[in-house]
């Protein structure tokens, strides 16, 4: 076994010699060893740090891709399918229902067509107890009949709150009407 063996007093030495303190632990020799360790230390966190940054700066950049894609896809409304040729039954009854001689078959006419309005706008995704919080979600540049819609609804409501008391005529029946028509038709609805 002579001179191979492996003792704790040889790794200290080997380890001294290392680092040049071969001679003996000398209060120089220690204090470069100290210089030593220490810029690797700083290295070694400059390193850590620069990977780290990194690696930030990506998960960042990441992060807004994502979100900007979310937010395309849920600002994005889903249109209702566009119905087959054709009017909608449901319209060709509103309208015959206007077209009558009869005040309650007006006042019917206008509820329904409002209730159509109402379905219509919850397909195309505003959410709301009726048609009035509805419509006010929708931009003015993003619906070109909102005015129209919004004056049928008011005449509507006054049906609903008045009942027979509000006094309907041929004429405010088929405008009221005609702006339910021309808001569902840009809805996709008619």
């Amino acid at each position: 076994m002579g001179g191979n063996t492996v003792s704790l007093g040889n790794a200290v030495s080997n380890l001294f010699a290392v680092f040049g303190l071969a001679a003996g632990p000398s209060f120089a020799a220690l204090e470069r060893l100290a210089a030593n360790v220490w810029l690797w230390i700083v290295v070694a966190g400059y390193a850590i740090s620069f990977a780290g940054m990194t690696l930030l700066v990506y998960i960042m950049m990441r992060l807004y891709d994502l979100r900007q894609r979310e937010k395309a896809y849920y600002e994005t409304l889903i249109g209702a399918p566009v119905a087959a040729a054709g009017p909608s039954p449901r319209w060709q009854r509103i309208r015959e229902l206007g077209g009558s001689t009869n005040a309650s078959e007006w006042r019917e006419a206008i509820i329904e067509a409002d209730v159509l309005l109402d379905e219509a706008l919850g397909r195309r995704g505003y959410a709301g107890q009726g048609v009035g919080e509805k419509l006010m979600q929708i931009p003015r540049e993003g619906f070109a009949h909102l005015s129209d819609a919004w004056e049928a609804h008011k005449v509507r409501n006054q049906i609903a709150h008045e009942g027979s008391a509000f006094d309907l005529s041929a004429v405010l029946v088929a405008r009221t009407l005609a702006r339910f028509e021309s808001a569902l038709r840009e809805l996709g609805a008619l």
